[in-house]
Formats: structure tokens, sequence, C-alpha cells
């Protein structure tokens, strides 16, 4: 893969899931180095060692909160420093929350603004003046299947996905239009075997919070898409350009949904869950 031989590629969310897959696939096709950074250093260091074992490429290890502006910056001023930039970011941190607007709190609400939106934010925006700078360079956000199409009980991570799709899909016009060389793509999975909703929030509400293994087992079954063929398809999209990134069939499918029936789709699943949660009663 040309565009990931060679390269400096910095990461987030690299301790499980999407992220542990992103750092395995780059090292295994030729990154010169791979900047990981999650809050879980433990995980970050499993990370780093199942990927040490697939390539020669140096992989650097940074605990980074990326709600935390000052040090998402001090982090990209850092690899500029020592090895002039990165050439590929991808923004992947992220979290959930299951609650229903009017029994969410603010403090839950921002709790994921701030990491999946304003991370995705302060992870573009520091890394972005150089890439225009030196005329090249890419930029990936993942959004998700959720920043297609809402459901119910979703509605802050929905929020946020929606958001980064917003704001990616209007970065990549304006990269086009002052043609600066730098690539922008968003990423939306479907179903991914990840630990997004065993680390997800629930609203303080005592039917939901004693569904929560029932809701873990729930998105396991839909979730059909391993880590690392997520990774395969984002850095396949990364060497062909595509400013969108589809994962999974499920994704590919509600993609098609939300098109042909973009209101209609809304009554269709509010009926299915409806149903689901009769069935749980």
């Amino acid at each position: 893969m040309p565009q990931i031989a060679g390269k400096t590629i910095f990461i987030t969310g690299c301790a499980s899931g999407i992220g542990r897959g992103l750092v395995k696939h780059a090292i295994q096709h030729g990154a010169k180095r791979v900047i990981a950074t999650d809050v879980d250093s433990a995980g970050l260091g499993k990370t780093a060692e199942e990927a040490s074992k697939l390539g020669s490429g140096d992989i650097e290890t940074h605990i980074l909160d990326v709600s935390d502006k000052d040090a998402v910056y001090a982090l990209a001023d850092s690899i500029q420093a020592d090895h002039g930039g990165a050439d590929i970011v991808i923004n992947n941190a992220g979290v959930a929350l299951f609650a229903e607007v009017n029994e969410m709190t603010y403090q839950d609400f921002e709790w994921v603004m701030d990491i999946d939106f304003w991370g995705m934010v302060y992870g573009t925006k520091a890394f972005l003046p150089k890439m225009i700078e030196r005329g090249s360079g890419h930029i990936v956000n993942v959004s998700s299947i959720f920043g297609m199409i809402a459901v119910p009980g979703n509605s802050a991570y929905h929020a946020a996905k929606f958001a980064i799709r917003g704001f990616t899909e209007s970065l990549r016009t304006e990269m086009v239009r002052n043609e600066t060389g730098v690539e922008i793509a968003s990423v939306h999975p479907g179903g991914i075997k990840t630990n997004v909703a065993r680390n997800a929030r629930l609203a303080q509400n005592e039917e939901l919070l004693a569904r929560k293994d029932e809701i873990t087992a729930s998105f396991d079954e839909f979730a059909r898409t391993t880590p690392e063929e997520a990774a395969r398809v984002i850095f396949t999209g990364i060497e062909k350009n595509n400013p969108r990134i589809l994962i999974g069939g499920d994704a590919r499918f509600m993609d098609r949904i939300q098109r042909l029936m973009p209101i209609k789709y809304q009554k269709v699943l509010g009926r299915l869950f409806r149903n689901q949660d009769e069935d749980a009663a």
C-alpha cells in the first residue's frame, strides 16, 4: 500500500477495536511510524505489543484525552518537531450513550460531544495547517452508520456522528476548492465487534440499567464485521482517496435505505424498535 509504506500515521482510540486494527494494519503494511493514542494505558500497551510482531515500523504510544485541546495540540507540535508531522491522521476515538432525550443529562451529553465531536475537531485542526503548508496529507474522521440514519435512544451519539460527517464533508470541499493537495474522508462503520457498547453510558433509568447485558448482547449479535476487516477497508479507502468509506454490508444497505426513503425509514425503524421493546417485556 503506497499510501501507508514509509509514512507517519497518527491514530486516536487505539486501545481496542478499530483503533487497534488500524495500528496493526499500518505496521503490517510498511508504515514507517505509527503514533497510537488512547486514555487506556493497558489496552494501548497490548496494541503496541501485538502490532510490533507484524512489521518493523516504529510504534509510539501516548496517553491522550482527545477532549483536551491543549494536549492534542501539544502532541501534534511534538510530532511536527520530532518527525516532520503526520502524513495520515485518523480521528477514531469515540464513546456512546444509550439514553432518550428526555432522560439524558447534560453532563452525559457533553461527555459524548467532547470526545466524539470536539476530539475529532481538535485532531483535524491541530494537523491541518502543516499538511496544507506542504501540500499533502490525509485526514480521516470516523463517523458511523449512525451518522447517516437515526434510531431511538441514541440522540447524543447521533448528534456527534452526524456532526462529524457534516464537518468532514465541508472540510473536503474547502480542500478541493483551494487545491491544497490534502485528502479528506469520513468513515461510516456498521456493526463492528468492539467494546463501544460495553463501555457506553446508560441513562439513570432502572429498567435500562437492568437491561445493560441484554443491550450489549444485542449489539454483539448485530456487529458482524471484525476490527481487522474495518481497518483494511479504511486503508483501502485511503489508497483510493475515497471521500466516504462505508464499512460492512449493513452500512451499505442503510446508506441505500436512507437515500431511497429519507423520511419514511424513521417510521419503519420506530416500529421495529417498539416491537423489540415489547418482545423484551
